[in-house]
C-alpha cells in the first residue's frame, strides 16, 4: 500500500477521536490482553478516583502515569489486570446528594420520607449509590478519551451489581466484608475501642475529623478574642486576667493554667488587681507575622498588654510571683450561673456518668472546682500566660482534664449548638456572631471584660465543606496504633519516588495518634461491632458468613441488602459474654479503610488465595502525594501490616499539585479550574490573576499527557495554554512535520519499505549517526522506564526530536529526498528516516498513544486491512551494532560548532540567508578539530558561509577577551576600593581570569589592601574579534565570522530571500511539494533585478519554476508584493500542467 498525503495543519483532538474509533473497531485493548496472556505478571495497583464528579485535568496527572507504565509493560510482554478503582463511600459523596436534595442537616436526612426515619436514611443512601454510579459512568467516558487502557464497564455492566463489574468499587460487599476481617484481627489483638474524646467537629456535615483529615483544611481567619478576668475567691479585688479566642468556650470553663516555671506580675489597674505572666504584659504577638503580610484584610496590627492597659487608664506593678505559687488557687467562673456548671461530674449527664465510672472526674460539680493547675505547656508570648480549661471543649483540655480529674462539660450537639443547661444560649449556634455579641454583652454587663480584639491565626475548617470547625466531646471508635512499628518496618521494603516520602511516612507515623475509624453519618461502612444492652460489652464481626451464624434477630430482612445502613442495622446477635441482645453501633467508617484494604479485597484475598498471592504484592502504585502519606498510603500500609505483616506494592510513585498557569491552586470556586474536557476537546475559560476570563483553545490529550509526563513528579506543574504552546512548537509539531515530509516525499517517489535495504555500513555518515543517536534514546528509554522514570523519557525524547531530527537531520537532508534521480543515496536516506519515524511511533506509544497509533498506521500499516496497532508492538531494543560512539561524538561537535557560528551571525544580526566569506575555528579539543576537517561542507552549508578553516595555533588567540567590572555589583560590593579593582583587572591575565569566571569559581586580585574576590557575576567577559569579523568564544571554543559583505554576496543573499518568497507564495497558493509553476518577478530595484539575473537558474531550480515569464501572467494566478532587503518585488506564480511546453 502507498503512503498517504499528510497536511501539516493538524486538529489533534480530532485525531484522537478518529484514533479513539479505531481501537474500538479493532477491539485494539482486548487484543493486547490476548497476546500477553500467561506472559510474566505485572501487577498495577489502582487508586481509586472519587466518583462524585466530573474529573478535572488534575486527575490525568496519576492516570497518565498510571496507562503509561502500563503500555510499557505490556510492550515489554507482561500480563496485567487493567483494574480501575472508584472510590464510592463517604462524607464527600454525602454532601453532594445533600445540595442535591436542599438539605440542611442530618435531621433533615431522616426526615426524607415523613415519619419514617429507617425508610429516610434507606432511600439517601440509594442516592448515594446512584450519584457514584452516574459519575463513575461519566469518568469511564473521560479516561477512555484520555487514552487510559483499562478493562472498562460497558453499558451493559452498570446494571450488574459492583461486585461483578470489572472496576473495583469500594462500596462492593467484597470490599466491605474485607474491612470487616481487617477490623476482626485488630479486635482480637485488643486494639479496637470505644472513648470520649473533644474532637474536631464540622456542624454542618455533623461529623467529627480524625487526625488525618485535620491537615487538609487550615485557612488564616480573623476571631474576636476576649481579656477576661476570672476573680480570685478569697482575694477580694484580685483576678486572674484570661485571654482566648473561642469566648463560647468560656460558659464551659472549669480550671485556668498557669506555667509554674513562668514568672507572673501582679498588676494594679484602676481599682482592681490581675495577675499575669510578665512577659505577657509587653509581648509584641504576631509582629513577624504582621510585617510578612501573614495577616487578615482589614485586621489591625495587635496592641500590647502595657498598650490596653495605658489606653484604659494606666496601670501599676505591684509585684511578681512565681507560676508555681498560683496553683491551686481557686476562683469564680464566669458562666457559674449555668444549670450545666452546676451538675455534678460534669455536663450533660450522659458524659457524666462516664466520667465518674471511669473516674475521670469527682461527683462535683464543676464550678464548685474551679482553680489554678499547672501546665507546662503554657506560653506568655501569645495571650495572658493564663489559659482558661473547658474540658469538653478542646482536644488538649480534655487530656489535661482526665489528668486533673476536672468535671467535662460539653455544650455543643452535634449542629454546633448550645444544649439545654445552659441558659439563654440553649439553641444558638456557636459559630454565630450574634451568640458572639451575647456572651460579650453578657461578660461586660458583669464587669469582668477587660478588652476585646480581632486576632489573626489560621484555624481548622472542614476541608469537604469549609465549615469552621468547633470542638466537641464526643465518643468514638479508635484503632490502638501502638503496633505502629509493624507498619514503619513495611516501609523500608518500599521503593520510594522520590526518596524523601519513605522519611515522611515515617514521620507521620512516628506523630500520628491513634486511628479515629468512626463517622456518625449514613452512606458508607457500617462498622461491625456490636454492643450488648446488657453488659455493654462490645465486640466485631468479622465475615458475613460469622453475622449470619451468630444473628438472632433480622438476619431475614437484611439478606438480600448489601451490608449498608439501614439494612444492617436490623441485625442483632447474642452477646458473646453474658447472652444478652447486642445490636451494631450506627457509625459508619472512615473511607481511608475503604481504600485501604483494595490490595486484599480486589485480588480474590478471602475469595481466591492462590490468585491472590499470584498479584500480591503489587509492582506499582502511584498517586498525589501531599496528602496522601497520611491518608491513602498510610491506610494501604497500616492494614496490610495487620493483615499478612507484609507491604501491599513494592514501588511507589508520588507526584506533586497541578496550578494554573499562574502558579495558583486551582479551584472552581475561584474560576481558574479546568475540566478534562475543556483541556481535551472543548477548550476551556481560566480567571487570570487580573480577573478577566480568557478563552483558551483544546489541546487534545496527548499534549495533556504530554505536560505531566516530562514535568519533574516532586514539582507542581503550572498547566495551561502556554506551556502547552511551547511543547507543541518546540517538540509534537517538530515530530508531525517531519512525519509529515516523509510521508509526502515518499509517497512521490513511491517508496517502498520492503525494498532490499542499503547496509547501514555504506550509508552517509549522518545516516549511521542519527541510527546511532536513535539506539541511544532506545536504551534511555528503557533504562529510565523500569526505573519509574517517564520525565527522563520525555525529555531526551523532545531532545532528539528538536535538536537532532527535525533541526538537523531532514534539514541538511532534504536534497536528498528533493532530487529526482533515484538511487542508492536517497533510497538510504529513506530507509533511515522511515526506521527513526517508526522507531519513535513506539518508543513514544506509552506516553502519546494517539500520536503514536496515527504515525504508526500510516507508517506501517498503510491502509491495509490489518488491525494491527503500535500498542500490539514489541517496545525497542537498542540495536548495539549500530551505535558508534565516535561518530556520535564528532556530530556533538559538529553541532557544538554550527551553534557557535550561529551565535556569532546573531551578534551582527547578520541573518542565515545573507551568505559570508569564511568562518575560522579555534577548537578546544581534537574532536573538534577533526569535526571542522571531516563535516567542512556540512558546516558550510549549515551556516552559509564560502569556507571554514581552522585558526593555527601558533598564530595565538582567535579573539581577545576583554574583561570590565558590572558596575551593578561590582561598584556596591567594592565601594572605594573600586578603582584600586579597576586597575588590578586590567593588569591581570584576562584568559586566565575568564578562564576561571566561566567555570563558576571566583578569582582573587592581589591588592594592597588586601585581596578583592571577583564573582563570575561581578564582571562582563567579551570576546573582540579584528574588525570586520564577529566572534564568539564558549568552554575554550573560538569561533569567528568575517561578516564584510561583497556585492556577490550581497546578490547571492538577495537571491535566496527571493526563493523564500516564492515558497511562501507557494504554500499560500495550496500547491502541492511536487507542483511546477510558471514564475513572473518584477522590481524597479537595479541591485536586486542584477541578483535575479544573477542567480536565475538557482531561483528556478528551488521553486520548481519550469517557465520564467517576462510579462505579467494572466488567468488562474497568485500574486504577492513583497520586499527583499528592503527592495520592492512583485511575485506572480501559476501552476503549469503536466502537458504545458
Amino acid at each position: 500500500m502507498s503512503f498517504e498525503k499528510v497536511d501539516t495543519q493538524i486538529d489533534f483532538p480530532a485525531q484522537e477521536r478518529a484514533v479513539l474509533a479505531f481501537w474500538e473497531r479493532s477491539r485494539a485493548f482486548e487484543r493486547l490482553r490476548e497476546k500477553n496472556r500467561g506472559k510474566p505478571r505485572w501487577s498495577f495497583l489502582d487508586g481509586p478516583i472519587t466518583a462524585n464528579n466530573p474529573m478535572g485535568v488534575h486527575h490525568a496527572w496519576g492516570r497518565t502515569y498510571k496507562d503509561a507504565y502500563q503500555r510499557y509493560f505490556a510492550m515489554t510482554g507482561h500480563e496485567l489486570r487493567y483494574q480501575n478503582g472508584f472510590d464510592c463511600q463517604g462524607l464527600w459523596v454525602e454532601v453532594e446528594v445533600e445540595k442535591e436534595l436542599k438539605l440542611k442537616s442530618k435531621r433533615d436526612i431522616e426526615g426524607l420520607v415523613p415519619g419514617d426515619r429507617f425508610a429516610s436514611i434507606d432511600r439517601f443512601v440509594q442516592l448515594c449509590k446512584g450519584r457514584v454510579d452516574k459519575y463513575a459512568r461519566i469518568q469511564v467516558e473521560q479516561s477512555i478519551r484520555l487514552g487510559y487502557w483499562m478493562d472498562w464497564d460497558r453499558d451493559a455492566d452498570w446494571s450488574r451489581p459492583p461486585d461483578e463489574r470489572r472496576s473495583y468499587f469500594t462500596m462492593s460487599e467484597e470490599n466491605n466484608y474485607t474491612i470487616w476481617s481487617f477490623l476482626k484481627k485488630c479486635f482480637d489483638r485488643g486494639l479496637v475501642y470505644r472513648a470520649f474524646d473533644a474532637m474536631p467537629w464540622c456542624p454542618r456535615c455533623g461529623v467529627g475529623l480524625s487526625q488525618m483529615e485535620m491537615h487538609e483544611g487550615y485557612q488564616r481567619v480573623a476571631h474576636r478574642a476576649v481579656f477576661v478576668r476570672f476573680p480570685l475567691r478569697d482575694r477580694d479585688g484580685e483576678s486572674l486576667l484570661v485571654w482566648t479566642t473561642t469566648p463560647w468556650t468560656l460558659t464551659s470553663n472549669v480550671a485556668a493554667a498557669v506555667n509554674p516555671g513562668l514568672t507572673y506580675v501582679r498588676l494594679r489597674h484602676r481599682d482592681h488587681v490581675y495577675y499575669l505572666a510578665k512577659g505577657a504584659l509587653t509581648a509584641r504577638r504576631l509582629e513577624e507575622e504582621f510585617k510578612r503580610k501573614e495577616w487578615v484584610d482589614g485586621v489591625p496590627k495587635l496592641k500590647t498588654l502595657e498598650q490596653i492597659f495605658k489606653e484604659k487608664g494606666g496601670f501599676e506593678v505591684l509585684g511578681e510571683v512565681a507560676g508555681a505559687e498560683l496553683v491551686g488557687w481557686s476562683y469564680e467562673g464566669p458562666f457559674d450561673e449555668l444549670p450545666a456548671q452546676g451538675h455534678p461530674a460534669g455536663y450533660p449527664s450522659a458524659i457524666a456518668d462516664v466520667a465518674l465510672k471511669q473516674q475521670w472526674a469527682p461527683g462535683v460539680p464543676a464550678r464548685e472546682l474551679h482553680r489554678v493547675i499547672a501546665w507546662d505547656a503554657v506560653g506568655e508570648l501569645e495571650g495572658t500566660g493564663i489559659v482558661h480549661i473547658a474540658p469538653g471543649c478542646g482536644k488538649e483540655d480534655f487530656q489535661l482534664g482526665k489528668e486533673e480529674e476536672l468535671p467535662p462539660i460539653a455544650p455543643l450537639d452535634e449542629d454546633g449548638l448550645f444544649v439545654p443547661g445552659f441558659g439563654e444560649l440553649e439553641g444558638r449556634s456557636a459559630l454565630d456572631p450574634a451568640t458572639a455579641d451575647w456572651i460579650f454583652g453578657n461578660l461586660h454587663a458583669k464587669g469582668v471584660l477587660l478588652a476585646s480584639e480581632h486576632y489573626p491565626h489560621t484555624y481548622p475548617h472542614c476541608w469537604r465543606c469549609k465549615t469552621e470547625l468547633l470542638f466537641r466531646l464526643v465518643d468514638e471508635w479508635f484503632i490502638d496504633m501502638s503496633w505502629r512499628d509493624e507498619i514503619a518496618r513495611i516501609c523500608h521494603d518500599i521503593t520510594w519516588i522520590p526518596d524523601f516520602g519513605l522519611q515522611r511516612e515515617l514521620d507521620w507515623l512516628k506523630n500520628m495518634g491513634d486511628w479515629m475509624i468512626s463517622k456518625k453519618r449514613f452512606w458508607g461502612l457500617a462498622l461491625p461491632i456490636w454492643t450488648c444492652e446488657r453488659c455493654n460489652s462490645f465486640e466485631v464481626i468479622g465475615s458475613r458468613e460469622e453475622l449470619e451464624a451468630r444473628a438472632v434477630e433480622g438476619w431475614d430482612r437484611f439478606e438480600g441488602h448489601t451490608p449498608h445502613r439501614p439494612w444492617i442495622d436490623l441485625v442483632k446477635i447474642a452477646c458473646a459474654r453474658c447472652g444478652g441482645l447486642s445490636r451494631r453501633i450506627p457509625d459508619v467508617g472512615n473511607p481511608w479503610l475503604d481504600a485501604g484494604i483494595v490490595p486484599y479485597s480486589t485480588m480474590g484475598y478471602r475469595t481466591d488465595p492462590e490468585e491472590w498471592a499470584r498479584w500480591f504484592p503489587a509492582d506499582f502504585i502511584t498517586e498525589c502525594f501531599p496528602g496522601q502519606f497520611r491518608n491513602w498510603f498510610y491506610s494501604l500500609l497500616a492494614m496490610s501490616a495487620m493483615m499478612t505483616g507484609r507491604a501491599p506494592f513494592q514501588v511507589l510513585l508520588g507526584h506533586a499539585l497541578v496550578r494554573d498557569q499562574w502558579g495558583r491552586p486551582m479551584h472552581k470556586s475561584e474560576g481558574n479550574a479546568i475540566p478534562f474536557e475543556g483541556a481535551a476537546d472543548e477548550g476551556y475559560e481560566t480567571l487570570t490573576p487580573q480577573g478577566t476570563l480568557e478563552r483558551q483553545p483544546p489541546m487534545g490529550a496527548d499534549l495533556v499527557r504530554w505536560m505531566f509526563a516530562r514535568n519533574t513528579p516532586s514539582n507542581n506543574i503550572n498547566f495551561g495554554s502556554k506551556t502547552a504552546e511551547e511543547i507543541r512548537n518546540k517538540f509534537v509539531l517538530k515530530l508531525w512535520n517531519t512525519f509529515a515530509f516523509f510521508s509526502n516525499y515518499a509517497r512521490l517517489d513511491r517508496f517502498d519499505p520492503e525494498a532490499p535495504q542499503v547496509p547501514v555500513a555504506e550509508r552517509p555518515d549522518i545516516d549511521r549517526w542519527i541510527l546511532s543517536d536513535l539506539q541511544l534514546l532506545i536504551r534511555t528509554a528503557r533504562r529510565e522506564f523500569e526505573r519509574f522514570n517517564v520525565m527522563a523519557v520525555c525529555l531526551e525524547a523532545e531532545q532528539f526530536v528538536d535538536d537532532r531530527l527535525s533541526n538537523w537531520y531532514v534539514r541538511r537532508n532534504r536534497r536528498r529526498f528533493w532530487k529526482s534521480e533515484q538511487g542508492a543515496d536517497k533510497l538510504a536516506a529513506y530507509q533511515t528516516l522511515y526506521t527513526t519515524l517508526t522507531t519513535l511511533t513506539k518508543l513514544l506509544a506509552p506516553v502519546m498513544p494517539f500520536l503514536a497509533e496515527t504515525m504508526y498506521q500510516a507508517l506501517v500499516v498503510r491502509g491495509s486491512r490489518d488491525d494491527a496497532s503500535v500498542h500490539h508492538c514489541d517496545y525497542p531494543v537498542a540495536d548495539e551494532a549500530l551505535l558508534d560512539a565516535d561518530l556520535s561524538a564528532d556530530m556533538d561537535a559538529l553541532l557544538r560548532l554550527v551553534s557557535l557560528g550561529s551565535a556569532a551571525r546573531n551578534t551582527v544580526k547578520v541573518k542565515v540567508r545573507q551568505p559570508l566569506a569564511e568562518m575560522k575555528v579555534q577548537p578546544a579539543d581534537e574532536r573538534e578539530r577533526r569535526a571542522v576537517e571531516r563535516f567542512s561542507d556540512q558546516i558550510c552549508e549549515e551556516l552559509n558561509v564560502k569556507r571554514v578553516s581552522l585558526h593555527p595555533p601558533d598564530r595565538g588567540a582567535l579573539l581577545s577577551i576583554e574583561v570590565k567590572l558590572n558596575m551593578k555589583t561590582a561598584g556596591p560590593k567594592f565601594g572605594p576600593r573600586l578603582k584600586a579593582v579597576h586597575a588590578a583587572l586590567d593588569a591581570a591575565d584576562a584568559a586566565a581570569l575568564s578562564s576561571v569566571l566561566q567555570s563558576g569559581q571566583p578569582f582573587t586580585l592581589d591588592l594592597p589592601g588586601g585581596p578583592a574576590v571577583l564573582e563570575p557575576g561581578d564582571v562582563v567577559i567579551q570576546m573582540k574579534a579584528s574588525e570586520g569579523w564577529a566572534g564568539v568564544a564558549d568552554r575554550g571554543t573560538q569561533v569567528a565570522l568575517d561578516v564584510r559583505i561583497t556585492e556577490e554576496l550581497a546578490r547571492e543573499g538577495m537571491a535566496r530571500d527571493v526563493v523564500r518568497q516564492v515558497q511562501e507564495l507557494r504554500k499560500s497558493a495550496k500547491l502541492e511539494l511536487e507542483d511546477r509553476i510558471a514564475l513572473h518577478l518584477r522590481t524597479d530595484s537595479e541591485a536586486l533585478e542584477k541578483a535575479i539575473e544573477a542567480h536565475r537558474a538557482y531561483i528556478a531550480s528551488e521553486t520548481l519554476a519550469t517557465q520564467w515569464i517576462h510579462e505579467p501572467l494572466n488567468g488562474d494566478t497568485h500574486s504577492a508584493r513583497v520586499m527583499v532587503d528592503g527592495q520592492p518585488l512583485t511575485v506572480q506564480l501559476r501552476k503549469v500542467t503536466t502537458n504545458e511546453p
